[in-house]
């Protein structure tokens, strides 16, 4: 049986994407039981130059690898961070790479999880403005991330997973005083969540509090109402060594939680710890 194989895109190569790939590849903890397979950077992209070439290149790497996951030549991937403005300045119509490998790979129903040595979080919205969040908050999106980081969780562990929801305003709402999402859309999602018998969801439960339970081990993961939700606790303990994976995927679709850093670029003193830890990760979710 031939080996997994797994792809890397660089990134925008003016940025760290290259350099984390090849001290990853090179490290005496990278998987031996699967191939990895990346691209040759021109060499005269400039580090820390990024420019509508650099962005063209980073562009054309993931519809390359989409391509690759949807006719089997390759059964992962791990992308190296891009420039969402420099993107979106040559035509690039999604707000990030997570919405573009759900679109390319005829998902229906994905989400975004980071998961680190401390922290797993999933989010039930991703890219948009705090101000639409209220709106966008559905129990369809939470009942939809719940589900998927249940069945991560429980793969990832073996048994049935603990998932701590998050509620979306201060003292989650206090019994309505401070907003009645808790009560119309996340405790009805919870419900249901809890009649699939999957994990053991509970909550929701006050933001500012339950990721200290979390950090301690009491959860498996927590579920966020948005972004920065979850990101901030997760950043703040897990920078060097989180991973970002869309769940929901026909094939696993992984990243670094780091972005292009395009001021260090070139300076060969990146960290590396985040790809290692998503090549380890892709590696460990083929096996």
């Amino acid at each position: 049986m031939s080996q997994p194989h797994i792809l890397i895109t660089p990134g925008d190569p003016a940025g760290i994407g290259p350099e984390v790939i090849t001290k990853a590849l090179a490290h005496a903890d990278l998987p031996q039981h699967c191939s990895f397979e990346t691209w040759d950077i021109p060499t005269h992209f400039q580090p820390g130059q990024p420019t509508a070439e650099t962005a063209r290149f980073a562009l054309d790497a993931l519809e390359t690898a989409a391509a690759r996951l949807l006719n089997g030549t390759a059964d992962a991937v791990v992308t190296g961070p891009v420039s969402k403005e420099q993107l979106q300045a040559i035509g690039f119509p999604y707000p990030g790479q997570t919405e573009f490998f759900t679109d390319r790979l005829h998902a229906t129903e994905t989400a975004m999880c980071l998961t680190g040595r401390t922290l797993t979080v999933a989010l039930a919205t991703i890219h948009i403005g705090i101000a639409e969040v209220p709106s966008q908050l559905t129990p369809a999106s939470i009942i939809t991330a719940g589900k998927l980081l249940a069945n991560f969780l429980q793969k990832r562990h073996r048994r049935q997973p603990r998932i701590a929801v998050c509620g979306l305003n201060p003292h989650a709402g206090e019994h309505g005083a401070f907003g009645q999402e808790e009560i119309t859309t996340i405790q009805p999602a919870i419900d249901q969540l809890q009649k699939l018998h999957i994990a053991e969801f509970s909550g929701p439960h006050v933001p500012d509090a339950i990721f200290r339970d979390a950090a301690q081990q009491k959860y498996d993961g927590v579920l966020c109402m948005y972004h920065d939700q979850g990101l901030i606790p997760l950043k703040l303990l897990d920078f060097d060594n989180a991973v970002n994976i869309t769940l929901g995927l026909p094939k696993p679709r992984l990243s670094p939680d780091h972005g292009t850093a395009f001021g260090i670029a070139g300076k060969n003193i990146a960290d590396a710890s985040s790809m290692l830890r998503a090549l380890q990760l892709a590696a460990q979710l083929l096996s």
